[in-house]
């Protein structure tokens, strides 16, 4: 038995509709972690997952979340030998909630539903849909291997991952010798578009942050008192015109990344964002000059205002507002100093004579980026382009944010990950989905993956 037959199993998953019948079961399960409990969350690991990796030989437990209220997880393990590759995974069985009401006519959340290309249901992108193509994806390599996978294989599923994977890192980092492994391969998030697969090896960090100014108790008659009290809109909107500037270039030099490495550059070369259907037009002189569209969403920072509000917007009255409120975003890569943000911020409107405007850092979490010239990269885009004849599209890192740091810095791992969905599946909004052709593709890719794997550690890699 060869690696085309471990791909060409893993495609009768999908053309006779086993794969099909197991992810319905999945979507199923109402598993919103907005406003969900561990009581409602945990069936999914304890009924449908542990089953399904007692098949594939895995030995699987539920290890209570250390945080109170918190969801579970569920730890797996598959041990073949000392000798060979140790494989973590890792996927999330919650979702976003439903909006059962606003999906299209005909379409429900928690039902599997195929239009054309189209698999309509919540989870299919994110991440019931991903996880389970990729098991799916090392059944075919056992059945094929009689049995064997030629690695260890150890899995980490939670149930919080859409509220911020509360005690996950807790969790990794007293467990941290028992998922000892030499690599994270995941799946979560977009490809860069539907026809190439691709892969990405960190995220951007993200940083929520307030700027406020409260100038007084209650509002005073635009006519009356106009040209004598200070406006509060007014002096933040110009406040937050010294922070980013018309172009949305970052003014802060604190809040600046370093120069983008050469390795990084050279892997975006030739890369596009955007242009297909449904994509927004690229407002290309906005933002870093000199870098492309793709250095700026993967190499850069971008400082974004998410909500302002003054006064009544829904209804304005002739009142100067006694407060106004703006709340922002920085998303960064590697390298930026984003811990002390509010001290840069805080120095920065001093400097400007901006003192009234207060600053509230809410929540953060940090980039994270594997080279791209790293020996398990090589080994994974290799490994994909011999399985699809394309080219993959190396992303040093996503644009968005995923629990990465847990994986690269508590446990210390190289993280890959092979996104199955695409910039379209409207993640997170009713009607999500995934596409069949990339269900197919994403079966065979992950099956020559992990037949690879079974060959042995690749070229260069220290073990």
């Amino acid at each position: 038995m060869t690696r085309a037959d471990a791909i060409a199993n893993a495609c009768a998953q999908f053309d006779s509709g086993a794969f099909f019948a197991t992810l319905s079961r999945r979507i199923a399960y109402r598993s919103e972690s907005q406003g969900g409990s561990d009581t409602t969350l945990a069936p999914y690991l304890s009924e449908e997952m542990m089953p399904a990796l007692a098949q594939l030989g895995f030995t699987a437990r539920i290890v209570p979340n250390p945080v109170s209220g918190a969801p579970s997880f569920l730890v797996a393990h598959r041990h073949e030998s000392d000798a060979v590759p140790t494989l973590l995974m890792y996927g999330h069985g919650d979702v976003v909630r439903g909006y059962d009401e606003q999906w299209r006519t005909g379409l429900s959340p928690w039902r599997l539903q195929v239009e054309g290309e189209r698999w309509y249901g919540r989870g299919t992108a994110d991440n019931k849909g991903q996880h389970s193509i990729n098991l799916a994806a090392l059944a075919s390599v056992l059945a094929v291997r009689g049995g064997r996978l030629g690695f260890n294989a150890k899995i980490l599923l939670e149930m919080g991952e859409e509220v911020g994977s509360p005690g996950l890192n807790q969790v990794c980092a007293a467990l941290k010798d028992e998922l000892r492994s030499d690599l994270l391969l995941a799946s979560d998030g977009p490809r860069l578009n539907a026809q190439q697969p691709a892969v990405f090896l960190g995220t951007r960090g993200v940083v929520n942050f307030e700027l406020s100014h409260r100038a007084r108790d209650g509002g005073h008659h635009s006519g009356n008192w106009g040209g004598l009290l200070r406006n509060p809109a007014i002096t933040l909107m110009a406040a937050l015109n010294t922070l980013v500037d018309a172009q949305g270039v970052i003014k802060i030099a604190g809040l600046r990344p370093p120069a983008i490495p050469a390795a990084v550059r050279e892997a975006l070369a030739g890369l596009t964002v955007g242009g297909a259907p449904g994509d927004p037009a690229i407002d290309r002189e906005w933002g870093e000059p000199g870098l492309t569209p793709e250095e700026r969403v993967f190499g850069w920072n971008c400082l974004e205002v998410l909500a302002l509000k003054a006064g009544n917007p829904e209804y304005p009255v002739n009142a100067i507002p006694p407060s106004a409120t703006a709340w922002c975003q920085l998303r960064f890569v590697v390298g930026t100093d984003w811990q002390h943000l509010a001290q840069h911020v805080r120095a920065h409107l001093d400097a400007q004579g901006f003192e009234m405007v207060e600053v509230q850092v809410s929540v953060g979490s940090p980039a994270t980026r594997l080279s791209p010239d790293q020996p398990w990269v090589r080994w994974a885009v290799h490994s994909i382009e011999q399985s699809t004849g394309k080219r993959v599209a190396v992303l040093p890192n996503l644009g968005g944010t995923l629990p990465n740091e847990v994986f690269a810095h508590t446990l210390g791992l190289p993280t890959v990950w092979v996104p199955h969905s695409y910039p379209a599946c409207s993640q997170h909004a009713p009607n999500e989905h995934l596409l069949g052709p990339v269900v197919r593709e994403a079966l065979q890719l992950m099956a020559g993956l992990y037949w690879d794997l079974g060959d042995g550690f690749p070229p260069g890699v220290r073990h």
